[in-house]
């Protein structure tokens, strides 16, 4: 047994470290634009581009989703008395991945103005976050392609390739950025033009992979086309909202910020959101890391080294979260200048960071419950953890600013987490003690 928990810490390492890596890198990435628009146009930029990014996020996550449900299908189905059906719901993935990409391409161009001002955009801010998002709607589909695929070549065995995949689209974003938006004064257009090319070139990757490895994805469903992609799209509502549930937290304060505070409070936001997007991404990172090991063992019919995994990436996750606290806490008074925001935004953000970060170890829990709760096929309990937090959020907001002002729309970020963290471990323990009585009964028989 003691040499069994060995290996799988090793592979543990093999999977997660990759996926962390990949995770922090497109942390980097989706605060690059900001960086770079800050620094040469201001805080109204800034905020422009945080204001809009739930958009960039809702189709790169609408990949996320479909590619990861089809991810754990195929090595469910690997593992499974029928390993032939794992090339079907590649299949269906890539059909879904480009239908997607065509949807959103047309929904995102024409629904984002209203969109815009509905998250709280107004004036300045409003006419550059729209310029921003008529090109980022124009390279949908390389966004959900270049998201869609990685996790399946994190599942066929390439934790490696799909973090060279990810780097790719980060170097290219960064030069990409500083050449569109410092070089040429393009501004807004500049950076989002180097989203979508940095997106692309992460689809490059990950279809140049599938060809050398000679992974086609079969196309003749059998007349299952409908059942396959039900269950991939029921399966990636856990993966879209865990990779878009930072988005609702976004969106939900800077509506309130908005109303509450004015626009002060929404560029003192901006820099706020960068800042812990990274860490909430590596928390994802070792989420998404663990997943193939819990499915895979899931997969086997080995409940146990499943549970073994979840352990690893719950102890992990918190290590993760308070490094990433204390090195943050640390920081406050001076991470704001790294996006050229005002003196005044800096100073204010420094006041308040430390209620934010406070959610990290929330965070960790919820991921890594979240995550094997979908990896094993238990979406309703993904469900309630994923969905349950941006409810708990708006409800918040609801409340405490009207006792507490702009503080009550800060404070209600931290508790919504952890009123979600105390949720999934409930859910964690009612699981356990279901598999426990299993196992009793099967025993005695």
């Amino acid at each position: 047994m003691g040499d069994v928990k060995k290996k799988l810490g090793r592979e543990f390492l093999k999977y997660v470290l990759p996926s962390m890596l990949a995770f922090a890198l497109s942390g980097i990435y989706s605060i690059a634009d900001g960086f770079f628009v800050g620094n040469e146009l201001g805080d109204s930029a800034l905020t422009a581009i945080n204001v809009a990014y739930p958009l960039t996020a809702f189709i790169q996550s609408a990949g996320t989703g479909i590619g990861m449900g089809g991810a754990v299908l195929f090595t469910l189905a690997a593992g499974s008395a029928s390993p032939e059906a794992k090339e079907r719901y590649f299949g269906m993935a890539a059909v879904l991945l480009v239908l997607f990409g065509a949807v959103l391409t047309v929904l995102i161009y024409f629904v984002s103005p209203s969109v815009l001002r509905l998250f709280g955009a107004e004036g300045e801010i409003l006419s550059l976050a729209e310029e921003y998002m008529r090109f980022i709607a124009l390279g949908s589909l390389f966004q959900v392609l270049g998201t869609g695929l990685t996790p399946f070549i994190r599942n066929m065995g390439g934790t490696v390739t799909a973090m060279a995949a990810m780097m790719a689209g980060f170097f290219t974003n960064i030069v990409l950025d500083y050449l569109f938006v410092w070089v040429f004064p393009w501004g807004m257009v500049g950076a989002a033009v180097a989203t979508v090319i940095g997106q692309a070139a992460t689809f490059c990757v990950c279809l140049g992979d599938l060809i050398v490895k000679k992974q086609k994805p079969n196309f003749r469903f059998g007349g299952k086309g409908l059942r396959y992609a039900g269950k991939m799209l029921l399966l990636g509502l856990s993966p879209f909202g865990l990779a878009f549930s930072p988005q609702f937290m976004l969106i939900f304060v800077n509506r309130s910020a908005s109303a509450v505070g004015g626009q002060f409070a929404l560029n003192c936001f901006a820099p706020v959101s960068y800042a812990i997007s990274v860490v909430l991404l590596l928390l994802q990172g070792v989420s998404d890391g663990c997943q193939p090991l819990v499915s895979r063992e899931f997969g086997r019919g080995d409940v146990r080294s499943a549970k073994s995994v979840r352990n690893m990436a719950f102890a992990f996750a918190l290590a993760v979260a308070a490094v990433c606290m204390v090195g943050m806490f640390f920081v406050r008074g001076s991470i704001s200048k790294v996006f050229g925001a005002s003196d005044e935004v800096t100073a204010e953000v420094g006041n308040i960071l430390p209620l934010f970060i406070a959610g990290f170890l929330f965070v960790g829990l919820s991921r890594i419950a979240t995550a094997f709760f979908y990896a094993t096929g238990n979406t309703w309990r993904a469900y309630i953890v994923i969905y349950g937090e941006p409810l708990a959020l708006l409800l918040l907001l609801l409340i405490l600013p009207n006792f507490m002002g702009i503080t009550g729309t800060w404070l209600s970020v931290p508790l919504s987490q952890a009123l979600l963290a105390v949720a999934a471990l409930l859910l964690i323990l009612l699981y356990d003690r279901k598999q426990r009585k299993r196992e009793s009964i099967v025993s005695e028989i």
